[in-house]
């Protein structure tokens, strides 16, 4: 339904943001049932990211509990010179988000749902593009995905039982 454009900070170090609220209806007997859906993402600004959905009766129950859903699946995002490290593509169901690391002043080049991840993670300096489904549920989770997959110089030279200079070339 609406973007809230505005991140609030709560009392913990984290600030969320609230991508998407959906009216969902279930059909019963009497007639319609309203619900809503909260989709929120949240982060520190410093590499720790993560995201929930929550369903209720009213918008800020539903928000509360996507929020609360979000801060126990934070993860930590490897974040080198305001970029990531390299290229990756996440994906999800039908939705695919690949990400690109750029140089320095480039800024966020992303869709709203995307960049949303992206500025909580703190990285400031990168390049996207949606491919697939354009859900913003399926961009977040493909674009989380893809964040996780990343991994740093030190941490492939770790698990191949070699130097940082052997795997740079």
């Amino acid at each position: 339904m609406a973007m809230n454009r505005k991140p609030r900070r709560d009392h913990d170090e984290f600030e969320e943001q609230v991508v998407q609220i959906n009216r969902v209806t279930k059909v019963v007997k009497g007639g319609r049932r309203f619900r809503f859906a909260a989709l929120v993402v949240v982060g520190d600004h410093n590499g720790r990211v993560g995201m929930g959905t929550g369903k209720a009766n009213e918008v800020p129950d539903a928000i509360r509990k996507a929020s609360e859903n979000a801060r126990k699946n934070v993860f930590t995002v490897p974040v080198i010179n305001n970029t990531i490290p390299h290229a990756v593509t996440g994906k999800y169901g039908a939705g695919e988000v690949f990400m690109h690391p750029a140089a320095g002043g480039t800024g966020v080049i992303a869709g709203g749902a995307t960049r949303a991840v992206l500025e909580l993670a703190g990285i400031s300096d990168v390049i996207t593009k949606c491919l697939g489904s354009r859900t913003k549920i399926n961009v977040v989770r493909a674009t989380v995905e893809g964040l996780k997959s990343l991994r740093t110089v030190e941490e492939v030279a770790a698990i191949r039982d070699k130097k940082v200079s052997e795997i740079r070339g």
